[in-house]
């Protein structure tokens, strides 16, 4: 997600803030409560803080792999457990999947990434190792 989305979403999200801080206000308007300049301030800042911590932890949750569902999967490592030509079977987490090799005819006991999903059959290719 790009910075610029999660920043919009952020804004959006701050609209509750300012209709919260717009009906205080209105009630203690109405009630005619007069409070203190330093009160005011000291309220003020203490809901600005609020907001930009909750903003701040926000952020970054925005920006997370999806570790759910289809989207989830992308990315994580299998074990070929009936050769990939291009067709067969691995096993992820426990679980097996048939799968389509998009990297050519990969054999038993393999590592294998799993580049998408369609339908049910999951599309793989060798896991890259950066060891030589």
């Amino acid at each position: 997600m790009s910075t610029k989305k999660a920043w919009l979403i952020i804004l959006v999200s701050l609209i509750d803030d300012i209709v919260i801080l717009a009906v205080v206000i209105g009630v203690l308007w109405y009630f005619k409560v007069k409070l203190p300049i330093w009160a005011m301030i000291f309220i003020g800042l203490a809901l600005a803080t609020f907001i930009f911590v909750r903003t701040w932890v926000v952020l970054p949750s925005l920006r997370r792999k999806k570790v759910t569902g289809a989207e989830g999967m992308i990315g994580m490592t299998g074990e070929v457990v009936t050769s990939l030509k291009p067709n067969g079977v691995i096993r992820i987490c426990g679980e097996y999947w048939n799968a389509k090799s998009l990297d050519g005819d990969i054999e038993t006991d393999e590592e294998v990434e799993i580049l998408g999903i369609q339908r049910l059959k999951l599309e793989v290719r060798r896991k890259v190792s950066w060891e030589q």
